[in-house]
Formats: C-alpha cells, sequence, structure tokens
C-alpha cells in the first residue's frame, strides 16, 4: 500500500559544499538549510527526467519535473545492500551539510499480499537487515522513518494474527538498533487521517516501542490535506505522551481521491498535485516537519495505468506538477 521505493540509486555524488550542480545535468541544488535541512538527491529520477527533457528541448516538460527534483525526498532502503545503500545516502548528504531522509521498508510480510507485497524472509533476516542499516549510517545525520503500514496492518487485521508478535517485537528492536547511533531520528508510521482512529492505534504503536523513537509519522504514500493530518496527529499525540510527529505532504496539495472505488483511492489516484514543500517551519508546534517520503513520479502499483510500484512514471510526475502551484 505505502507504494515502496525500492529501485536503487546509481550513485551518491556530492557538490562540495552542497549548493552546486552535482553532475546530473539537471542542474540540481539544496534548499536553504535555515528551513530545509534535507538533502536533495542530485541523482534521483526526477533530476534524471530533467536532464532528459533539457537534452530534449523539452523546456517547459523540465521545468515541470524541476519542482520535484529540487526537493528532498525519502531515500527507501532495499532489501539486498543495506549497509552500502545507508552509507552511501548519509555521507553524500553529510558532505552536502544536510540531513538524510532514509525510509525503512522491508518489515516481513509487508503490505499484505498487495502490489508493494515482500518483505524480509524472517524475523532473523530483517534483525540483520537493520543491523546493515544501521552500520551504514553510523554517527552521521539521518531521519528514518519505519515501516510504513506495519503497525496500521496490525490494528485492521490486514496482517495476519499469527505475525502480530513478532512483528512488536522487530519494531521495538529496530527502534532499539537506531537510537543507538548518536544522530538518527526515527519515526514509527502511524497511519493517515482518512484511517483515522487514534484511538486503536495508539496501544498498538506503545507495544513497538514508540516511546523510544522521536516521534511518528502519518500520510506517508497518501493524500490527506496537511490540515487533516495536524488533527489526526495531534489527536494521536495526546495519547501516546505527547510525542511529535511528520507528515508526508509529497502529494497532499488537491487531498484525498474520493471518486474511484473506496479501497483503492490511495493508488496513482488522477487530479492529485504536489503538497507543502519540505520544512521544519511547520504550523503547529508538534509538527517537526513536513517530508516528501513518497517520491513524487514513482508509483503506487500496478493499477490505473501505473508500472510496479517505486518505479518511475513521467507522465504522472507530471500532472502532479502541473496541478500544484
Amino acid at each position: 500500500m505505502a507504494g515502496a521505493a525500492l529501485l536503487l540509486a546509481g550513485c551518491f555524488s556530492s557538490g562540495g559544499d552542497g549548493d552546486e550542480d552535482n553532475g546530473s545535468g539537471a542542474g540540481v541544488t539544496q534548499q536553504p538549510k535555515n528551513s530545509d535541512p534535507f538533502w536533495v538527491n542530485p541523482d534521483g529520477n526526477a533530476a534524471a527526467q530533467v536532464a532528459a527533457y533539457v537534452k530534449a528541448g523539452k523546456d517547459e516538460e523540465a521545468e515541470q519535473i524541476r519542482k520535484i527534483a529540487e526537493q528532498p525526498t525519502g531515500e527507501w532502503i532495499g532489501p539486498e545492500n543495506p549497509e552500502q545503500e545507508a552509507r552511501g545516502f548519509t555521507e553524500a548528504a553529510e558532505k552536502a551539510d544536510r540531513d538524510a531522509i532514509l525510509v525503512l521498508y522491508n518489515i516481513p510480510h509487508r503490505d499484505c499480499g498487495q502490489f508493494s507485497q515482500g518483505g524480509a524472509a524472517d524475523g532473523n533476516a530483517y534483525r540483520a537487515w537493520i543491523d546493515g542499516v544501521a552500520k551504514g549510517i553510523a554517527d552521521r545525520p539521518a531521519t528514518v522513518i519505519l515501516e510504513p503500514d506495519a503497525v496500521l496492518h496490525l490494528v485492521d487485521q490486514c496482517t495476519p494474527e499469527e505475525f502480530h508478535e513478532e512483528r512488536y517485537d522487530l519494531l521495538k528492536g529496530a527502534i532499539t538498533t537506531l537510537k543507538a547511533l548518536k544522530n538518527t531520528k526515527v519515526y514509527v508510521d502511524a497511519g493517515n487521517a482518512g484511517w483515522g482512529r487514534p484511538d486503536q492505534i495508539f496501544e498498538p504503536l506503545q507495544w513497538a516501542g514508540i516511546e523510544s523513537a522521536d516521534g511518528f509519522s502519518v500520510n506517508v504514500s497518501n493524500f490527506y490535506t496537511t490540515v487533516d493530518s495536524i488533527a489526526y496527529g495531534k489527536q494521536l499525540s495526546a495519547k501516546v505522551g505527547g510525542k511529535p510527529f511528520v507528515i508526508d505532504t509529497s502529494r497532499n496539495g488537491n487531498g484525498p481521491y474520493t471518486e474511484g472505488e473506496p479501497g483503492e483511492n490511495w493508488c496513482n489516484p488522477p487530479g492529485r498535485a504536489l503538497g507543502e514543500t519540505p520544512t521544519t517551519k511547520t504550523a503547529d508546534p508538534l509538527v517537526d516537519a513536513y517530508l516528501w517520503v513518497k517520491r513524487p513520479g514513482e508509483s503506487d502499483g500496478e493499477c490505473k495505468g501505473g508500472p510496479k510500484a517505486g518505479e518511475w512514471w513521467a507522465d504522472y510526475a507530471l500532472k502532479l506538477a502541473k496541478a500544484s502551484s
């Protein structure tokens, strides 16, 4: 359901002080650190698309996709080389004097057999994977979004009961491992405003170890408005010790899609738009940041004509960009 972006970045170049073109041909630079301390990947899919459009003389399309390419987005760590990827992203971010945003999405029995199904083979494989991520991050700054949908799918019974105890244990262990690092912040995913039942998810968040985390994330890969996401997050925060939260605003500019089949409104819905750009200067003191956790332009899955989950979809990216101000 989260529409995993599991494609690997080809390289992790950096422009020295973080404010130069990094060789992608797109002219991508970092955002001002005082309001947006997160790293812009100059070699991401959006930057590559900008460069391709420029080369083809499609300047209008290039400028639209630049709206995506010039913003920091989550780097979804793949299953095969967690240490190498985490090191690459955090080293590049550190060289640019920014923080990497890492998304960890590899929990066993992930996504209940939907478009982003998969995950680690078992608990031991997941623990080893988390250890690899932690080793790759080391003491470098990182903001980690931990396992989109993992707690929510325990609450809505999408994940079979037999796997619940192990999942709580794995999440708690992941938080402990990551929080042992010097400069890593961890936000446990906590659903979205459309699901909207804080009374049901707050205890599972506690069982998953939210007390030891920096906070929680809402609206990951979804489309609910920032206003509604703040309201949902504040209700939930009040039930988990006043923990702060981050909001995925990557594609919520026009709010949720309500005209399709209710069970698939999250999957590549038409008519959506980019939301507020990433920043730590938010509308509420409980909101640590607006983030683009989901990378705009990457598919949610094979629905509505989209490619596999996480694959770049230039046409959809253009529509998101054109619909935003």
